[in-house]
């Protein structure tokens, strides 16, 4: 049985070029508008205030892990800071390798370990939009394991050092992605598998994109009417079904062609009976032929 939220971490190829050891003192506030850029924040100790974009504030506690999958704007805070309070810092660099924000006379009330993802999946925006915009786990030791786990090799010079920091990430993004309340995600896959009816039709479409689903045949999986299930689908994952099948086969599609798959080959894998016919559907969803996507992608991972 394929798991979804597993065959999309995977698919968004993950990687760890960078994370800091973060330490605050008195009134201070760091905000960042780092758009498409994910980031995560584990507090090793202490507490502080994130506010993001939209979104209510939270208060974050030791132990406590943040994944912001695309980094809209935000900006984290000591407890006494508004924002309003002329406390804008810039992290400094310190003499032990952290950073430092905030008044250096004062008490530190914050560890934190902050840090960058990228994802290297070709359609990596479209995954992206299928996580919360805001993951935020409480308390869970395996989560600051693995961060620490990331932190460590991502200062090493070891053997296969990437492979592991991949892997690593992978199984960071999976937990905090299952470990998160289904019902109060934002829309999204998590969301989405969380619903035991929706789950078992997102299951049949990723163990099967190959096969002509129509969203009768997809209710009948969640055990669900037509209507029911399509408005139910579509609250939950924020698209509706064939839109996200479509969606999922063209990441497929991409992922395959970025390994150098010829485009007949491609096609048969993600449901389409030609090359034309894929090529037509191709083109329609990317802007450009499958050939030409392949060539703008050699040139983009070739280019200096």
């Amino acid at each position: 049985m394929i798991d979804p939220l597993a065959e999309m971490v995977t698919l968004l190829q993950p990687g760890a070029p960078f994370s800091k050891v973060v330490n605050g003192a008195g009134r201070w506030r760091v905000r960042r508008s780092d758009t498409g850029q994910p980031f995560y924040c584990l507090l090793l100790e202490g507490t502080c205030r994130l506010s993001v974009d939209g979104l209510e504030p939270v208060i974050l506690q030791q132990g406590d892990f943040v994944l912001i999958p695309a980094a809209f704007g935000f900006a984290t805070s000591s407890l006494d800071a508004t924002p309003e309070d002329d406390v804008v810092s810039s992290p400094v660099r310190l003499s032990n390798g952290e950073y430092g924000v905030g008044d250096r006379h004062q008490p530190v009330n914050v560890v934190m370990l902050v840090g960058h993802c990228v994802f290297g999946s070709p359609d990596a925006a479209l995954l992206v939009s299928l996580l919360p915009q805001l993951v935020l786990v409480s308390g869970q030791k395996r989560l600051s394991t693995l961060v620490q786990l990331i932190s460590d090799e991502s200062r090493a010079t070891r053997p296969a050092r990437e492979v592991i920091l991949e892997r690593l990430l992978e199984v960071l993004l999976i937990e905090a992605l299952r470990s998160t309340s289904g019902t109060s995600a934002s829309p999204g896959l998590v969301r989405g598998i969380a619903d035991e009816r929706l789950a078992a039709a997102l299951r049949k479409m990723h163990e099967h994109p190959t096969r002509n689903w129509t969203v009768a045949q997809l209710a009948k999986e969640a055990s669900l009417s037509r209507s029911t299930f399509f408005e139910r689908f579509r609250e939950a994952v924020g698209i509706a079904p064939m839109a996200y099948l479509l969606a999922w086969r063209m990441a497929l599609a991409k992922n395959l062609l970025s390994r150098q798959q010829a485009i007949a080959q491609v096609a048969e894998r993600v449901g389409y009976s030609s090359a034309s016919a894929f090529s037509v559907a191709f083109t329609r969803y990317a802007g450009v032929s499958p050939g030409a996507w392949v060539r703008e992608e050699g040139t983009v991972k070739t280019a200096p």
